[in-house]
Order: structure tokens, then C-alpha cells, then sequence
């Protein structure tokens, strides 16, 4: 039993970011999200999550309210700090980043809030950052990688 909470803590946490980036027409459209980042789901859990996480309908489809849909941490001015982003074994990412600014990376992801990381360790160059479970790995990895596009797309 413990593990099916942690499985639909995390595919809470998947869903919110997924409806972060604007509504999804679909609930099916959820699931097959879901399915890319390695998360299982059905139509029938992904309903029950979206009534739990106070996600409403819209014309547009499914999006959060307005309360979380403005809780996102920005890791505003690191996209430029990054140069690699990689999984390394099922609890661990490694971020390269230029000379100097791995610190500067790691305090940013300690002051996201994000509840995937566990913890992390910023060097000179290379930041590790530890999850809790191979579902969360891959949710921080996306919600990194969304991110840092964000950041690099803004004027």
C-alpha cells in the first residue's frame, strides 16, 4: 500500500506540471503525457487525480485553478549557467554547468521547492541531485528541462 501513494503522489505532482503549461484537451491526452515520462495511468486514475488536485474544466480543457497555476518555481537566469542535464542511475541527476556556477545552480533548485529533490551537492562545474524514486527522477528531469526552455525562450 505505502507504494501506491507514493505512485499517485507523484503522478499528482506529473499532472500538475503537465496542466502548468496550459490546459490539456483530454483526459486521455493526461494519460498519454503521463506515459511518456514513464508514469502508469488510466483514464479512470487520471479523473480521480484531477478531482483531488482541484483541477477544473474549461473550454480549453483540463487546467489547474488559479491558485497553483501561478505556484511554479522559476529558476530564473540559470538556463545560461547549463550545459548538460543527465540521469545517472534511477536516484540521480548530474547537471554540467559553466566553470564556476555549479553553486549557483544548486542554491537556485534548493530554494525551488521542488518536492522531488531530496537534496543536492553543488562543485565547481557539475551539480548532484538526489530524488527519492526513479518517478520522481523523471520529473525533475522534465520539469528541469521545461524550465530552463522557458528561461531561454524569455526576451
Amino acid at each position: 500500500m505505502p507504494n501506491q501513494g507514493i505512485e499517485q503522489f507523484a503522478r499528482h505532482e506529473a499532472i500538475r506540471e503537465l496542466l502548468r503549461h496550459g490546459p490539456v484537451p483530454t483526459q486521455q491526452g493526461l494519460v498519454d503525457a503521463l506515459r511518456k515520462l514513464g508514469i502508469a495511468a488510466t483514464q479512470s486514475s487520471v479523473s480521480r487525480d484531477l478531482r483531488e488536485i482541484g483541477a477544473i474544466k474549461t473550454p480549453e480543457g483540463y487546467a489547474l485553478s488559479g491558485e497553483d497555476a501561478g505556484s511554479q518555481p522559476q529558476l530564473t537566469g540559470i538556463a545560461e549557467l547549463l550545459r548538460e542535464i543527465r540521469p545517472a542511475g534511477p536516484h540521480l541527476i548530474v547537471i554540467r554547468t559553466a566553470i564556476g556556477a555549479a553553486q549557483r545552480v544548486a542554491l537556485a533548485l534548493d530554494r525551488s521547492g521542488w518536492p522531488e529533490i531530496v537534496g543536492n551537492i553543488g562543485g565547481d562545474d557539475t551539480v548532484f541531485v538526489a530524488t527519492d524514486s526513479a518517478t520522481h527522477q523523471k520529473i525533475l528531469v522534465s520539469k528541469l528541462e521545461r524550465a530552463l526552455a522557458r528561461d531561454t525562450e524569455s526576451p
